[in-house]
């Protein structure tokens, strides 16, 4: 996995299948979808290129809205969408991929990822469910397809019984929560590790650790931690609908922390304590 730099100072991160993505991206989970469309675009004018979605957040419409208005070609513009935890079965997960399509309003995604591996449901088979995404990669619907959620074990499961192996795999990062053994074996497969809720829902901001370091920079504290996570090679992608944080999170790459800053945030670790959501072991919903 190499980066290379973007004109627009966003490093991209070549993948294991030879495409690459912006490692800083911009997320749309639980933004209204009546504001999607309007966030995205915020996002777009300022220089993102790579937007998060997923069939569970139902604004994959305004995405698809937002790109196609900014004057920015598609092929400039990395999207990823994840499907949805009800249609796991590979009939189901066809046809809702389509439906991703459609309401994105384009014939192919950039990136195509399984949500959940929802182990105690389906039989704990997410396995053909994987080769179903082989199915939307070999047709070039999705040019890459990978993970969300999976754990060491579930990677394994994939390794032994399919073809390719995941391009991604987004996992909670954050740190109070490293998830260190996940990343680790991702990054000994090349498998690029995607962090989702990077600042912990907020929870790491108000660290002295972090406040400290933000004020010596004259950065704020999600600049801070949104750049550790840029040093250490993971793929991120805040969310906000305020476009002075749209803004503001995208302006990562002109300061750097220097490896004692990295080291102190790296210790604020609480392991499994420090998990916001739920552990993939023993999720198990699938939505209305």
């Amino acid at each position: 996995m190499s980066t290379t730099q973007r004109t627009s100072a966003v490093p991209n991160v070549t993948l294991n299948d030879g495409h690459s993505i912006p490692q800083l991206g911009f997320g749309v989970f639980q933004i209204d979808p009546a504001e999607t469309a309007e966030a995205v675009s915020t996002a777009l004018e300022v220089g993102y290129r790579h937007i998060d979605t997923a069939e569970m957040y139902r604004n994959e419409r305004g995405v698809g809205q937002a790109v196609r208005a900014s004057g920015v070609d598609r092929a400039e513009v990395f999207i990823t969408s994840k499907l949805n935890n009800g249609h796991h079965r590979p009939d189901d997960a066809r046809r809702a991929f389509e439906t991703t399509l459609s309401e994105l309003g384009f014939d192919y995604v950039d990136l195509f990822l399984i949500h959940w591996p929802l182990p105690t449901l389906y039989g704990g088979d997410f396995v053909s469910t994987w080769k179903t995404l082989e199915e939307f990669r070999a047709d070039g619907r999705a040019r890459s397809i990978g993970v969300s959620n999976f754990q060491v074990e579930h990677l394994q499961r994939l390794a032994s019984s399919s073809d390719h192996q995941p391009a991604v795999n987004q996992i909670e990062l954050h740190p109070y929560l490293l998830n260190e053994q996940v990343r680790a074996y991702g990054e000994a497969r090349d498998i690029a590790t995607e962090a989702w809720s990077p600042i912990a829902q907020g929870a790491v901001l108000g660290e002295p650790v972090i406040t400290a370091i933000a004020e010596r920079l004259e950065k704020s504290p999600a600049q801070v931690v949104l750049r550790w996570h840029i040093q250490r090679g993971n793929i991120v992608f805040p969310k906000s609908t305020t476009p002075a944080r749209i803004k503001e999170n995208i302006e990562l790459f002109d300061f750097q922390l220097d490896a004692d800053d990295v080291t102190r945030i790296t210790a604020l670790d609480k392991g499994e304590v420090g998990r916001t959501g739920p552990h993939p072991d023993k999720f198990a919903h699938i939505p209305a």
